[in-house]
């Protein structure tokens, strides 16, 4: 190119003035978003984990219990323990298994509603539930 200061083949730096900023405000939201939703689904992740935890736990405080009113209410007691910093709500326990005779299995579910994409700002109610079995001990207690 006659008149042209820069060596044939060569582009010059006008074109690409701006570019990295155009880059920048394109991709910094979708980069947020995307940790954003990452850690979200961790914290669904973690809430399993602790429903899972808490549905043990339930279970085995109410399998040692004398009777079926103090089970359900150890049972209730030790799931809200363990998911006070996880559900957004009341934690629900429910006794699955039929009656509460000796030499039977105690079962209990646990459910509650767990943050999860609150933090997102997308109101989607996340209801989990875990269940576990124990087998009602032959030393329960006697009080």
């Amino acid at each position: 190119m006659p008149g042209s200061s820069s060596p044939p083949g060569t582009r010059r730096q006008a074109d690409d003035s701006g570019l990295s900023t155009v880059e920048v405000v394109i991709l910094a939201p979708v980069m947020i978003l995307f940790i954003l939703v990452l850690v979200a689904f961790g914290q669904l992740v973690d809430g399993r984990g602790a429903l899972d935890g808490a549905a043990r736990d339930a279970a085995r405080a109410g399998s040692i219990q004398k009777n079926h009113a103090l089970a359900m209410a150890e049972a209730k007691k030790a799931a809200e323990a363990n998911l006070a910093d996880v559900c957004s709500g009341p934690v629900s326990v429910v006794q699955t298994s039929q009656g509460f005779e000796p030499d039977t299995i105690f079962t209990v579910e646990v459910s509650c509603q767990v943050r999860g994409l609150a933090m997102l700002g997308l109101d989607i109610p996340t209801r989990l539930s875990a269940s576990f079995s124990s087998p009602l001990d032959p030393f329960r207690r006697s009080a």
